[in-house]
This record gives C-alpha cells, sequence and structure tokens, in this order.
C-alpha cells in the first residue's frame, strides 16, 4: 500500500509498505479521508522519532474483521479514536480519560495518511464509532478534533451566554469559534494576524474578529458592553497570546491555555493580580475521552456543529507534502483533507 512518510515539513515522500496484517480482536479499515491536524506540523514534537506516517483524524471502511470482534463488521462506515484510555485506573475513574496512562501508548498503525490502518483490540474495543448514513467520511475526519475541543470547554466551563475570546483563529480555534456559535454562547470574538482568517471566523460565527496587533481589551470592552470575556480560549502557543488573554479575561471567568507552546517556555505570572483578586480560573486541556468521540459525532450528524464549512482544501495521497506545506505555512487553507484512495 501507499504511505506518506513525513521526515520533515518540507520532505513528505509516498513511499510503499505492506497492508498490515490483523490479529484476533482487531480491524483494517481502508482511509477514505484524513485531516492534518495543526499538531502534525509541529516539527520540534515529532522530528526526533521521524520518519513516521502521520494523520490521526479519519474516517473509513472496516474491510477485514479479526477473529472475535463482534458489534463491527466488513462495510461499516467509521470514525476511529487513535488513543484510547483503560477505563480502569484513577485518572479514567475521575474524569480524567486523557491523563490515563494508556491512552498515551495507544495508536493505530502505521498512520492516517496511508490507504489501510490497523486497528489495536483496544482500539477496537474502545475507539471505532460507526457514522450514521448522513455522515460523509470527510466529516468523520473531524470527530477527532471535535472531541478534543468539547472536552476543553467543558473544562473551561462555557456554558450558553457566555462571552467567549478566541485568540488564535487557526484550525483549532476556528473550531472552537464554529463549536461556541453552535451551542449559544453569548459574544464570540476572534483573533488572529492573517486576515484570512479573520474573514474564516466571521463565516465561522463569530460576532467581532480583532488583529491581533489591535489593543484586544479596548476592543472587548467596545464590542462586550463594556465587560472582558468570560471565558479566552488560547490556541497559539506564542507567549504574546498567552500575555494577551490576562489582559483580556473578566473577573470571575476563565482562561483555557488550548495550545502547547515551544519547548522550555515558562510564563511569571502574578498570583495575587492576575489570578487571585480577580477570581481568575486557569486551565489546559489536551485530547479527548470516548464519551468526547460519541458526542462529536452525534452533533456533526445532527448538523448542529456543521464542519463541512471548514475544508478548503482536498488532496490525494500523492499531494499530502502540498497538504503539510499549507498547513505549516498558516495563510490561505482552513481544514486539508487527504483522501488516500485517489
Amino acid at each position: 500500500m501507499r504511505v506518506a512518510m513525513w521526515y520533515n515539513n518540507r520532505d513528505v515522500r509516498i513511499e510503499e509498505m505492506p497492508v498490515p496484517e490483523i490479529g484476533p480482536g482487531e480491524l483494517l479499515v481502508r482511509i477514505e479521508a484524513s485531516g492534518i491536524c495543526g499538531s502534525d506540523v509541529m516539527e520540534w514534537y515529532r522530528l526526533e522519532r521521524a520518519p513516521l506516517v502521520l494523520g490521526h483524524e479519519i474516517g473509513g471502511q472496516v474491510v477485514e474483521v479479526g477473529e472475535g470482534v463482534y458489534g463491527y463488521q466488513i462495510d461499516d462506515r467509521v470514525a476511529v479514536a487513535h488513543h484510547v484510555p483503560c477505563n480502569v485506573c484513577h485518572y479514567c475513574l475521575t474524569d480524567h480519560h486523557t491523563a490515563c496512562e494508556t491512552l498515551r501508548q495507544t495508536n493505530f498503525y502505521p498512520g492516517g495518511f496511508a490507504e489501510y490502518v490497523r486497528l489495536p483490540e483496544i482500539n477496537v474495543d474502545r475507539g471505532v464509532f460507526v457514522l450514521p448514513d448522513n455522515v460523509s467520511y470527510e466529516e468523520a475526519a473531524f470527530v477527532e478534533p471535535l472531541a478534543c475541543v468539547l472536552r476543553g470547554q467543558r473544562i473551561a466551563g462555557v456554558m450558553p451566554g457566555n462571552s467567549v475570546l478566541v485568540i488564535g483563529s487557526g484550525i483549532a480555534g476556528l473550531l472552537h469559534v464554529l463549536l461556541t456559535r453552535s451551542l449559544g454562547a453569548g459574544r464570540i470574538m476572534a483573533t488572529d494576524i492573517s486576515e484570512y482568517r479573520l474573514e474564516a471566523a466571521r463565516r465561522l460565527g463569530a460576532d467581532v474578529t480583532i488583529h491581533a496587533e489591535e489593543d484586544i481589551p479596548a476592543r472587548l470592552r467596545e464590542a462586550n458592553s463594556g465587560r472582558l470575556a468570560d471565558t479566552v480560549i488560547v490556541c497559539t502557543g506564542a507567549v504574546s497570546a498567552i500575555d494577551q488573554a490576562f489582559e483580556s479575561v473578566d473577573r470571575g471567568g476563565t482562561i483555557l491555555l488550548f495550545a502547547p507552546t515551544d519547548p522550555g517556555v515558562t510564563i511569571p505570572i502574578s498570583i495575587n493580580d492576575l489570578l487571585f483578586r480577580n477570581d481568575i480560573t486557569l486551565t489546559t486541556s489536551y485530547a479527548g475521552s470516548p464519551a468526547d468521540y460519541q458526542t462529536a459525532l452525534d452533533l456533526i450528524a445532527s448538523g448542529t456543529v456543521p464542519v463541512q464549512q471548514m475544508i478548503t482544501h482536498r488532496l490525494g495521497l500523492a499531494e499530502t507534502g502540498e497538504g503539510f506545506r499549507l498547513v505549516a505555512e498558516a495563510d490561505k487553507s482552513i481544514k486539508v483533507i487527504i483522501e488516500p484512495q485517489r
């Protein structure tokens, strides 16, 4: 089978690998759509392990079923979780599934930018979601990122009517805009340095867009009845963006750090002035739980979160390198979908 082997963001090669052989309890899935995630282009996170077949946002069709598998059959159309928790450890039992050690060690093989993937038994047990007839493969590729966004907003306590500021209108930031609009948030505001992405934020539901070099607190007060934002979601690892978050959150509000920084970055915080006296909550979020995946799929299937609006490029497997260029440049693209069967 063909795979897109990643060496770095400027070197993605189409190579041949054997179609994975499956064992008892496993599934073989033919990949029909695989999204390029913003994390896929974080070279510092992956270069030491290169070459790799990346891709974890997938929709596909079951083509082989291992002995002992029940509940799935050939031709099932599915979305799949690449990382899955144990469901029995302290972290899982306290609703911190993404802190589970098992989740951090599981994955399918070899990766979503391939014609086929093998799903290990543990992924089959708790990480496969059959698609309703009205959900396309490319929509299925949004189940994983939407699950991550759902978990982040749940942790941040985003409620209907809240004012929300999304700092950084890349792939993740725009999905936060789309979800908050779909679930009934109040005033939604978004920032970025790119006019293309600010326009996308407006199209996906932002009431107000602000260039990142403007006086963001002043613009917020102007647009939000004199108040700052109830929730600030930081979708970029830039230190300046984190500083802006502290300046932009209202008393009693929450800052969600949704994106990692570069390695070694530390942020000085005035506990008294920024947190204690103003009752600010600072939190983070990583990945999604199986329940988040199912909720994400339900929201997509119902049309509540119309993710297809985010797709700007559909490319064949041979064009994966071009897809990585588009996402890494963070300019004239939003969601890039790779279709390995093309």
